[in-house]
């Protein structure tokens, strides 16, 4: 009969998938290839690696100082590798592993693995969408911390960014930050283009370059999609080689004539519910372009109720300022008259009408007189800004170099712009408390830099995961019991995660076992490569 002491427990829960999903894109042996290995460390590169994603994608908040802790209640050799021990997985090893990925180039070797990924998924790069995003971090970040391994440090090692202040995204301008950017396919917002950038990068000016980098890396015909920090004429002269879409800014003075000044009449319903268009030409920074003046039904309503909140507020504002204006003494008719100037030119929904300059004067205690110019006005609404304003609700410029509607509808326009989201998908998963974003505390940047990858191959293999359980329940018309117990065929992946928590790996007699793999589990693994239902299986 078997004893307590005889039985050991190890929790394997949801990381077999996350597990299963890595090996299914061969990223250990990608990593190996890049960086290399040495026969005397006891755990490569790749494992690593792979330990670092399964550390990110197991929601348990345990920052990268507690990682071997993180895989002691954990079957650490099981998920891993053979012979893998949590020991082994401490900060040194991180931290020389970080530096190898860094040395490599980070871009080309999320690059390597999101393209193998690409091909054994087969995912469309038919669009792609290009994004950035700002994360914060605490400490100072000076370069101190390389001097203990100066003699490590090779004369080609890539540039470090600079953790400095720059626009912050997480509204912490009080702390300095690094950028990623991304750029995810339109086909299950895969991760396939990874860069790290300084803490003062602006887009306007990195968007244009990021493009052309990418595109001499990849060889193919894919429309590129940004927001409106793509659309200068500096980086539009840039993509001459390449299709692109974007959103034109509204301070261009023709985008902003044209959201105001198109008559209703002149829409055209899209395919796409909600939305409407006109189709105009330009030839912006001597580009010739289709511009589609657009309007979402659901965004004008918002921007309306929005806009009679900001009239009803400005009028308060603008009341009360001219009560102070009125009780003001100036010494000259010049000076009241620049005050007046002055104010106006601060109402974008109200004039100031009916203004009068009163001359006066005032007696002191000695019965001396003093003159003064004291100002009467009232107040009015400035009806052909609030009408602009109304006329604008709810629209937006998109443009494209792809004249030809035949290769892109205008109806594909919207939707692929509308599709920009999945890049702020991924920053939102990036962000997320439970994620390991909030441990970004390493004291170098390049190690900083190479964490930033790490959580772009987490995004990777999580996206990877998700498309595939959803795109195999469509192609088989099956669902699965969402939070709610309804079927669906568009589970997250978080709810899949959930599903398979205190599953275990059980050590018996020197025999091992799954437990806890219900019915149900096994139903949802079907849905998933081989490679995770091995992780599952004994």
């Amino acid at each position: 009969m078997s004893t307590l002491s005889e039985i050991e427990i190890k929790n394997i829960d949801h990381l077999g998938i996350v597990a299963g999903i890595i090996d299914s894109i061969g990223l250990v042996e990608i990593v190996n290839s890049l960086v290399g290995e040495d026969i005397s460390e006891k755990i490569s590169s790749g494992h690593v690696v792979k330990a670092m994603i399964l550390n990110g994608l197991g929601f348990a908040s345990a920052p990268l100082y507690m990682f071997s802790k993180f895989f002691e209640n954990r079957a650490c050799e099981h998920l891993i590798g053979e012979g893998v021990k949590p020991e082994y997985l401490n900060d040194d090893k991180l931290g020389r592993t970080m530096d190898k990925l860094f040395n490599q180039g980070l871009s080309n070797v999320f690059l390597a693995i999101s393209l193998n990924a690409v091909k054994i998924f087969d995912v469309s790069l038919l669009f792609e969408h290009l994004d950035s995003s700002s994360f914060h971090l605490h400490g100072e970040y000076n370069k101190k911390g390389l001097e203990a391994n100066k003699s490590e440090i090779e004369s080609t090692e890539p540039e470090e960014i600079k953790i400095t202040y720059g626009y912050s995204r997480d509204h912490r301008p009080d702390l300095k930050q690094f950028i990623i950017d991304l750029i995810c396919s339109g086909d299950g917002d895969i991760p396939i283009f990874f860069k790290t950038a300084s803490g003062n990068e602006v887009d306007s000016a990195s968007f244009g370059k990021i493009l052309v980098d990418f595109k001499k890396q990849i060889e193919v015909d894919s429309l590129m999609v940004a927001d409106s920090a793509l659309y200068t004429a500096t980086n539009l002269k840039l993509l001459s080689d390449i299709k692109w879409l974007s959103r034109v800014p509204l301070s261009l003075a023709e985008a902003k004539r044209l959201v105001s000044t198109i008559d209703d009449s002149e829409l055209v319903k899209s395919q796409i519910n909600g939305y409407s268009y006109v189709v105009k030409e330009s030839s912006y920074a001597d580009i010739q372009q289709r511009w589609l003046v657009v309007q979402s039904e659901a965004r004008k309503k918002s921007d309306l109720r929005q806009l009679e909140k900001r009239i009803q507020k400005s009028e308060i504002s603008a009341t009360s300022q001219l009560k102070k204006l009125q009780r003001e003494h100036f010494n000259c008719y010049e000076d009241a008259m620049k005050a007046v100037s002055k104010l106006s030119k601060k109402f974008k929904y109200h004039n100031l009408d009916n203004i009068h300059i009163h001359k006066k004067t005032l007696s002191d205690k000695t019965e001396n007189q003093k003159l003064f110019y004291q100002i009467e006005a009232s107040l009015s609404k400035n009806e052909p800004a609030i009408s602009n304003s109304i006329q604008s609700a709810g629209r937006f410029v998109l443009a494209t170099n792809v004249l030809d509607e035949n290769i892109l509808s205008n109806s594909e326009m919207i939707s692929e712009y509308k599709a920009q989201q999945s890049c702020e998908r991924g920053f939102g998963f990036l962000k997320d408390p439970l994620f390991f974003a909030d441990s970004v505390f390493l004291k170098t940047p390049k190690r900083i830099e190479a964490l930033g990858m790490i959580m772009a191959l987490c995004l990777l293999v999580y996206t990877l995961a998700q498309r595939q359980i959803r795109a195999a329940l469509s192609s088989s018309k099956s669902t699965i019991k969402n939070q709610l117990g309804k079927p669906t065929e568009r589970p997250t992946l978080r709810w899949i995660f959930q599903c398979f928590q205190s599953i275990n790996l059980v050590f018996l007699n020197n025999d091992k076992q799954i437990s806890n793999l219900t019915e149900d589990r096994k139903y949802i693994l079907n849905f998933l490569p081989i490679e995770c239902y091995r992780y599952y299986q004994y």
